[in-house]
């Protein structure tokens, strides 16, 4: 007898069932590699957007140059546009539509012809003497710029007074640079004509007033200390016989090459002696012949107010500009000294032999101080410039006053001159 295998056919409800499995599983497995491949996608293009605004923001410098034209591919022109722009952000600003390779970033005041070549010559000058000049003062002023022109000098004329035609007649006018603005004195001149970009192929910069006596003052032996004794900031110092003295830390030591303090008693002012960190008695100069570095001068410029006029309290912040200790990198320079002869400028009457008698019968009859001796509380000899004393002293407080306030905004900013316990305590 045969024994038979049943086998039992699934009924038609059955096989429905099993048919809708099978289709839910393959579009369950559709929908999850087609949103994978769209996820990774996004994410690709998240990555690469956010890599291209980093460099962008903060990595301009690694840009690389776009290729050619014909080797560009389609799938490469979102990268190289915004490569493009990433160096468009490295470059000075207004600059963007010009090729790299034309852009002049800095400049000089070195004059050229107007027809034929360039004459060659020996190497330009390296440094620059911007002074304040009225016509009345012309004698002086001559020989001021004659001597720093023995020494190729770029020299800067700033006309307080509109006097310039007069000038003409000296045989040094032509070489140089004329600036006429009226009733302006040399802070607002620097301001507006020795941007740094224009003075920075100069290695210092000498911003002096028109009444100084320069018999015994040699620009290249001066620069040749300062060099030397790495000042940043300096200025010669005062001849005591002939000049007005308002600050004893300016007055010429005689045995020494170079001074960067002085020592004064408590006599009801500030006692200054060997633990003075702050000016006047220490990384000071005064502001009638002051002597910058390139480096000094591109922080001292952004210093200057647009509104300053003579910079009183502009002298108590420039060692914030020495570019380190400024009881190391201020200083005065007592083998090359100058005569303060104060004669009244800006418009006001002069008469140089007055003036020197005045001094003679009124001066610290030549004492040549070293840094050891004791001085008494700073000459308070004026002239008669009343309104302009006035002026100054209220420059000072509005000067202060917004140091102080630019302190209180800028959170990130700490004072490098301030010690660790002041700091602590926030004084």
């Amino acid at each position: 007898m045969k024994s038979w295998n049943i086998v039992s056919v699934p009924d038609a409800k059955s096989r429905s069932c099993i048919c809708s499995l099978f289709l839910t599983l393959a579009l369950i497995c559709a929908v999850y590699f087609t949103g994978s491949a769209l996820m990774a996608k996004d994410f690709r293009a998240f990555s690469g957007f956010t890599m291209n605004s980093t460099k962008q923001n903060g990595q301009c410098g690694k840009c690389k140059v776009p290729p050619p034209r014909e080797e560009k591919q389609e799938s490469h022109v979102t990268e190289n546009v915004q490569n493009n722009k990433c160096q468009k952000k490295c470059r000075p600003l207004g600059s963007e539509a010009l090729p790299e390779g034309i852009i002049s970033k800095t400049s000089n005041l070195e004059m050229r012809p107007l027809w034929g070549d360039v004459e060659k010559k020996s190497p330009h000058s390296v440094n620059l003497l911007g002074i304040a000049v009225g016509i009345k003062q012309k004698e002086m002023v001559n020989k001021i710029v004659k001597k720093f022109l023995e020494h190729d000098f770029v020299v800067m004329l700033f006309h307080y007074d509109g006097v310039v035609d007069e000038w003409n007649d000296l045989e040094w006018s032509n070489r140089a640079i004329h600036v006429s603005a009226m009733n302006q004195t040399k802070w607002w001149f620097a301001k507006r004509f020795l941007h740094p970009d224009i003075v920075s192929e100069y290695d210092y910069i000498f911003l002096w007033d028109e009444d100084l006596g320069v018999e015994n003052f040699h620009p290249e032996k001066y620069i040749s200390i300062v060099r030397e004794e790495g000042l940043e900031i300096s200025q010669p110092g005062l001849d005591a016989s002939k000049s007005e003295v308002h600050h004893h830390i300016t007055v010429r030591r005689g045995r020494s090459k170079v001074h960067r303090r002085f020592y004064r008693l408590n006599r009801g002012g500030r006692t200054c002696d060997n633990n003075s960190t702050e000016p006047p008695c220490v990384g000071w100069v005064e502001m009638m012949a002051p002597v910058f570095s390139k480096a000094a001068w591109r922080c001292a410029w952004y210093m200057v107010q647009n509104d300053l006029i003579h910079a009183w309290g502009l002298d108590m912040k420039l060692g914030y500009c020495a570019q380190g200790d400024r009881t190391k990198k201020v200083g005065v320079v007592d083998a090359e000294y100058i005569t303060h002869l104060a004669v009244p400028s800006l418009g006001g009457n002069s008469d140089v032999e007055t003036v020197i008698k005045e001094l003679d019968n009124n001066s610290l009859q030549g004492k040549n101080l070293s840094d050891s001796d004791t001085l008494a509380a700073p000459v308070e000899k004026f002239d008669n410039r009343s309104l302009v004393r006035r002026q100054s002293y209220i420059e000072m407080k509005v000067f202060r006053e917004r140091w102080r306030k630019a302190i209180k905004q800028d959170q990130c900013w700490v004072d490098p001159f301030q010690s660790q316990e002041k700091r602590k305590t926030g004084t």
